[in-house]
């Protein structure tokens, strides 16, 4: 296998820089007196909104007419926002006062408030999803968690952290990228100059957030806890979303979709709010919840691109959905 081939692999990117991540945390030699928490949050943001922009200027102004297609919009804002929120935010009301964990526990509230990976998109198109109703609702889905953002940190965290702070960092993360990228539409950029590009960074700020995470402070109990909750978050929803959707005979392309918003949350967003709006040693208790996210979202990754999605269960169900007459549209 060539190289590029494996560097244009999402799940082998994050999977790589998940093993060199946990080597460089547990043996010590993260430069945390050069990457300091400012450095660390300014780097974040930027490279993310940088990433985001990319991802976002791929998609055209083609049919993004959310009052037209309304249904597509409010099942990716549901799914995507509301029921992917709802584990995490669970978990964060059942930890909070809980001793030993209800510092730790601040990490699931920037999980539940960011919105889907802005990768869904490209995913779908190679996985055979619908990629109309995944572009479109990337889009609305950003502009909605505008809001949705600082409204789940504002009633969770409200009197823990300055709202200034969120709004701002919001503003940077979503709202320059939704504008910037719109300036790009019409820009040819290569797929495979786009995907190095794209993973090289997610598995730079993958590193940069579990490298520097405290799991040795945080114990292996607390550590597996999360990794529990991530579990349902993840495996779980998506698993679920796939039996449900299923055996109601919807269509495989909108299947795929529907699965990659409510199960592929975007963590780089996760890892800026904590990084830009928390301060002092919360940010590193908070990081825990969300480096357990990124550890269990990696086996997702690769178990959807491997097993789930499988080019031999694909062919089968575009067969079956070919037999059966199942539309793919949305009126």
């Amino acid at each position: 296998m060539k190289a590029i081939t494996l560097v244009c692999s999402t799940a082998f990117m994050m999977g790589l820089a998940l093993v060199v991540s946990i080597l460089t945390n547990m043996s010590g030699i993260f430069p945390s007196d050069v990457l300091t928490p400012d450095i660390r949050s300014k780097a974040t943001v930027f490279l993310l909104a940088c990433m985001l922009t990319l991802t976002m200027s791929r998609i055209p102004y083609k049919d993004l007419n959310p009052v037209k297609n309304y249904k597509s919009v409010l099942r990716a804002i549901i799914l995507g926002l509301v029921v992917a929120s709802t584990i995490p935010l669970i978990a964060y009301f059942l930890l909070r006062n809980v001793d030993g964990y209800e510092d730790y526990a601040v990490g699931l509230v920037f999980i539940a408030a960011t919105p889907f990976a802005g990768s869904v998109g490209p995913l779908s198109l190679i996985l055979r999803g619908d990629l109309e109703h995944a572009l479109r609702s990337t889009i609305v889905v950003y502009v909605v968690a505008l809001a949705w953002i600082p409204f789940i940190i504002w009633l969770t965290l409200g009197e823990v952290v300055d709202m200034t702070d969120v709004v701002i960092t919001v503003i940077e993360l979503i709202g320059v990228p939704l504008i910037v990228s719109r300036l790009f539409t019409r820009f040819k950029i290569d797929k495979t100059i786009m995907a190095v590009v794209l993973n090289c960074t997610i598995a730079f700020l993958v590193w940069l957030s579990v490298s520097s995470t405290n799991f040795v402070g945080a114990g292996m109990t607390v550590l597996i806890v999360f990794m529990i909750i991530a579990a349902l978050r993840d495996i779980g929803l998506g698993l679920g979303t796939e039996a449900i959707e299923r055996k109601a005979s919807i269509s495989w392309s909108t299947r795929v979709t529907d699965i990659l918003m409510i199960s592929y949350k975007n963590k780089g967003i996760a890892i800026a709010l904590c990084t830009s709006v928390l301060v002092g040693p919360m940010i590193g208790n908070a990081m825990v919840a969300i480096a357990a996210s990124i550890v269990v979202e990696v086996i997702w990754v690769a178990f959807m691109d491997s097993v789930l999605f499988s080019k031999k269960r694909m062919e089968a169900e575009l067969s079956h959905d070919k037999e059966q007459g199942i539309k793919e549209k949305w009126e």
